[in-house]
């Protein structure tokens, strides 16, 4: 007895609270999780990411070229698709919370990505006409291909955007599933995970933005959009070689957080003519709230009391579930103060490239750098500034402030959102002199000639969006993640993301509403096919000043926002 008691004893101390193998047994330290499962994940993001922009970041190019989409109708679908993939991942945290668990729905997710990919390649290798054999010299607006193939061609696409739904909102908790906070040496090995996430996210969307846009605009499209595709596939296989090594989060049998937020509101909703006398009682009798933030909305108070003063405990939400709620809903005046900086973010992959596309863009003789791979300075500028903001600026800050993160998050995001403001102004003017450039050079109506202007005009927004990004986008991952209970952190994330494909859709509306507003006449629009004759100066202009008042109503909110308790701040 004393023999297996020593056996034991190691084996029990070596296993991993809250997490078991892909057999649901216990899982023990020493064999799962930790590194050599993270790294495995981390390569899995850096190929989608790689994947994901390959597609994205060149898509306007391929609307306005081969399918002979005019650059206002691109841009909106660009927008539209973006925005629907960043949503998108509320359906997959949901599924994966509720139902799949993160494992599987990854694996789903994964195959409905290769398919999208898969059928898009497929797509884009029709023959279709060429420009030269029917463009409208009078609009400058190339022949469409044939119906079905548009329509395979957007089928795929929005394929591609449900697998990215699924996977983007699992990988990452996956990743960070393989170590155990509780543990003091792994919770040190979580924290560096994250660092090395975000490094391995801009390192395969550089990857791509260099590599694929080339191939894409200079040797085929087909070749473009096929080896994302077998990145993928790679992906997957090293993904399912990890399965036996994996730990894998033990669920619960509470309710999704979706569903009990929801609850709540439907409550509350339900029982609004409750007079706050009533909650009153309720709340002595159940003890004080147990923090502060309870005395915010307390409107949502009355989901703890049962419909029509009934006794049934089931239709009664409990105080932490009220609590919940609470806590994201003290989130949506940061969320909708974001939305601006949202619209901003998506202009570096429609409008940037089309104006890029019209300036001097050689490099060297006999090679053009393609005008989509100039997003690739934002991920190059977030590699290199994120070791000096956490190295430099964060100590040097700490001891001013005195707080462990440097500046709060909330400053850190106003921060971003400032030099967002900026880039919008630079901008602006970068195009005032491009337009200027082709009108001194009579090129106005020759949009096919390039403006004797370098594209490197253009590196300043970009490298300005990037520093933009180390303060506001990780500012508010930061942010969503660490101001909700632990229970509700998918939500928050998922909340993170949705204000991105949210502002994709307002960027998508505000294009077509200046078009339809500034071309009403049949004069040329803001964005008109002859980006010579059109006007993105001013639609750059309206997005700084949008942002200068987005900046204060965000100061405004942040200023009256108190952080949770146990907040790292």
């Amino acid at each position: 007895m004393s023999v297996t008691a020593t056996v034991q004893t190691p084996l029990l101390l070596d296993a991993v609270d809250g997490a078991v193998d892909y057999k649901g047994r216990p899982v023990l330290r020493s064999n799962s999780g930790g590194w050599r499962s993270a790294s495995l994940i981390i390569g899995v993001e850096v190929a989608e990411r790689f994947a994901y922009y390959g597609i994205g970041s060149n898509l306007i190019t391929y609307l306005t070229g081969p399918l002979g989409q005019s650059t206002a109708t691109a841009a909106q679908n660009v927008n539209v698709w973006d925005g629907t993939a960043s949503l998108l991942t509320l359906l997959g945290a949901f599924l994966a919370d509720s139902f799949f668990g993160r494992y599987r729905t990854i694996v789903v997710a994964s195959f409905i990505y290769i398919l999208g990919l898969g059928s898009l390649t497929l797509s884009s290798m029709f023959p279709y006409l060429s420009s030269s054999d029917c463009q409208d010299t009078s609009k400058f607006i190339p022949c469409s291909p044939p119906q079905p193939q548009v329509i395979l061609f957007f089928f795929s696409l929005y394929l591609v955007a449900l697998g990215q739904g699924g996977h983007k909102p699992c990988v990452q908790a996956f990743g960070a599933d393989q170590f155990d906070g509780q543990d003091p040496e792994e919770c040190k090995a979580k924290s560096s995970f994250f660092n090395w996430w975000y490094f391995g996210i801009c390192t395969g969307g550089l990857v791509s933005l260099l590599i694929l846009n080339y191939i894409q605009d200079n040797l085929s499209w087909g070749l473009g959009f096929g080896i994302p595709c077998i990145t993928m596939v790679a992906a997957l296989v090293i993904f399912l070689l990890g399965t036996r090594t994996y730990r894998y989060s033990i669920q619960g049998e509470e309710k999704s957080p979706f569903v009990r937020i929801g609850r709540v509101f439907v409550a509350a909703l339900r029982n609004w003519r409750t007079t706050p006398s009533a909650i009153a009682i309720e709340e002595e009798a159940r003890g004080t709230l147990p923090h502060q933030s309870s005395e915010e909305f307390k409107f949502l108070n009355k989901a703890l009391l049962a419909p029509h003063g009934s006794k049934e405990y089931g239709k009664v939400c409990s105080i932490s579930e009220v609590e919940e709620a609470k806590a994201v809903l003290r989130l949506i005046p940061i969320w909708m103060t974001s939305l601006v900086y949202a619209i901003v973010f998506a202009q570096s992959s429609t409008f940037f490239t089309k104006q890029g596309a019209t300036m001097d863009r050689k490099i060297a003789p006999g090679f053009d750098i393609p005008a989509a791979s100039l997003q690739s300075f934002i991920p190059l500028t977030i590699v290199v500034f994120i070791p000096i903001y956490d190295r430099i600026f964060v100590p040097i800050a700490r001891a001013f402030s005195r707080k462990p993160s440097g500046i709060p998050m909330l400053q850190r995001i106003g921060t971003g959102m400032l030099l967002s403001a900026i880039s919008m102004a630079v901008a602006a003017l970068v195009e005032m002199i491009r337009l200027k450039t082709a009108q001194e050079h009579g090129l106005v109506d020759l949009p096919k000639q390039t403006v004797p202007m370098s594209i490197w005009w253009l590196v300043p927004q970009y490298v300005l969006f990037g520093i933009a990004d180390v303060f506001t986008m990780v500012g508010l991952q930061e942010f969503f993640y660490d101001q909700v209970p632990n229970e509700l952190r998918s939500v928050g994330l998922s909340l993170y993301l949705s204000i991105f494909g949210v502002g994709s859709f307002l960027s998508s509306f505000l294009v077509s509403a200046i078009e339809e507003a500034t071309g009403a006449d049949g004069g040329d629009s803001w964005f008109a096919n002859n980006l010579n004759r059109a006007h993105l100066d001013y639609f750059y202009w309206l997005l700084a000043g949008l942002s200068v008042i987005e900046l204060a109503a965000y100061l405004y909110f942040a200023k009256s926002y108190i952080y949770n308790r146990g907040s790292k701040v």
